[in-house]
């Protein structure tokens, strides 16, 4: 009995041991080195470097804060905003409840609702994402009515959710209060204003608007859904004067052997049969979620929307404006019947100091750009950039003055 106690007594002394050691070996708080070693400077530091894009500094920036202080809720915000922007949305939901957990002030609850704001508007894998970004945004203005950050990026969300109007008006919000992120959202406000200028009709016209550098599956969309070109393509040429061709007609009638009958003048001035669309497929575009959009531009033969000689079709690749001219020159030809303006500007003048007139887009340039459907993209320069990318809210603004020139509801 007595050894028992004492098996009990040695047992319970190791274990008390091993938990001081433990506790000996565990993390320590860093001493401070400087006078800007500190919690609150790193997460400042960090901050800076997160708007940067330096996601990798901006990290170590806040774990350094945290070495300081094991409770510093910025930090842990600032860290799951490094996370949330480079697509590692499950460690960001840890690192905001730790942010939450230790937040003591308004301020640091401010940043961690507003920090959820811009997790739940990147979280698309939630159905309800913008639901939950508006909670976060009525919990962030319940602490603090005139919190201009939390109006900004619920301007963003609403943005990416294409509720353009709501999104307005929490930019101009932002504006009346004259805080925080004013020059971001009066540049929110400018692109909305063409947004709005470019009235896209159609989901897929209102996601593209937000597209900085449009695809050729973008451009297949578009001309498909916003344009309606298979529609506009059904519809008859314009004829062109028929006075010549009518001449033509009277003297063959006069020296014609003998008049036709009836059923074959009939079947002579019947126009021919439109030949049946040709079924066109690429090869890369099983899995695209633009497939039947990229299938319709392939059926419907817009220039420069074509196939490339492997039969690839390459949605991914990005679209430049001189490419984007071609495209619409020949709709232009098309539903126009000028079937001369393909060369028609061959031995002009260039009209921009970038576009030589041996250039493959020459001609389509000076087509569009000479009915005012394109125009420079630098008009201090006069520059046309005809290799630099289109925007989506680009392509919108110009197909509505296409649609205006060829009287296009």
């Amino acid at each position: 009995m007595k050894s028992e106690k004492i098996r009990t007594f040695i047992l319970l002394f190791i274990i008390c041991i091993a938990a001081l050691f433990l506790i000996s070996c565990g993390k320590k708080a860093r001493v401070a080195v400087n006078q800007l070693d500190t919690p609150g400077h790193h997460t400042f530091t960090g901050l800076k470097l997160l708007e940067q894009e330096k996601y990798s500094d901006a990290k170590r920036e806040f774990e350094m804060a945290t070495q300081l202080d094991a409770k510093y809720s910025k930090a842990y915000t600032g860290m799951a905003l490094v996370n949330i922007y480079t697509g590692k949305l499950g460690n960001a939901w840890d690192n905001l409840t730790l942010g939450l957990k230790n937040a003591q002030t308004d301020d640091e609850k401010l940043f961690v609702n507003v920090a959820k704001i811009r997790y739940h508007t990147l979280n698309k894998s939630d159905q309800k994402w913008l639901e939950s970004a508006k909670n976060q945004f009525d919990e962030a203005v319940t602490v603090d009515s005139k919190h201009a950050p939390a109006y900004y990026f619920m301007g963003l969300a609403y943005k990416e959710a294409l509720e353009f109007n709501q999104a307005d008006k929490m930019f101009t919000k932002v504006l009346q209060l004259k805080t925080d992120h004013m020059a971001d959202a009066e540049a929110q406000l400018k692109f909305l204003q063409k947004v709005h200028l470019a009235m896209p009709a159609t989901e897929a016209g209102k996601k593209i608007a937000l597209v900085e550098r449009i695809t050729r599956a973008d451009a297949a969309a578009l001309f498909m859904e916003e344009l309606k070109i298979k529609e506009l393509y059904k519809k008859p040429e314009p004829k062109i004067s028929e006075a010549p061709l009518k001449e033509a007609v009277k003297e063959a009638d006069k020296v014609a052997d003998a008049p036709l009958k009836e059923t074959e003048k009939v079947a002579a001035e019947a126009p021919a049969p439109a030949p049946a669309p040709v079924k066109v497929m690429a090869k890369d575009i099983a899995d695209n979620p633009l497939k039947t959009d990229i299938e319709g531009i392939l059926e419907t033969g817009v220039r420069g929307l074509e196939n490339d000689p492997k039969g690839n079709f390459n949605p991914g690749e990005v679209l430049s404006r001189g490419e984007f001219a071609i495209m619409l020159e020949d709709v232009l030809i098309k539903l126009t019947g000028e079937k001369d303006l393909a060369a028609r500007y061959v031995n002009s003048k260039s009209l921009f100091p970038d576009v030589p007139a041996d250039m493959p887009y020459f001609n389509a340039i000076i087509s569009v750009t000479s009915r005012g459907i394109m125009e420079a993209k630098n008009i201090k320069t006069g520059e046309f950039a005809p290799l630099k990318p289109l925007s989506g809210v680009e392509a919108l603004l110009i197909f509505r003055k296409l649609k205006e020139v060829l009287k296009i509801n």
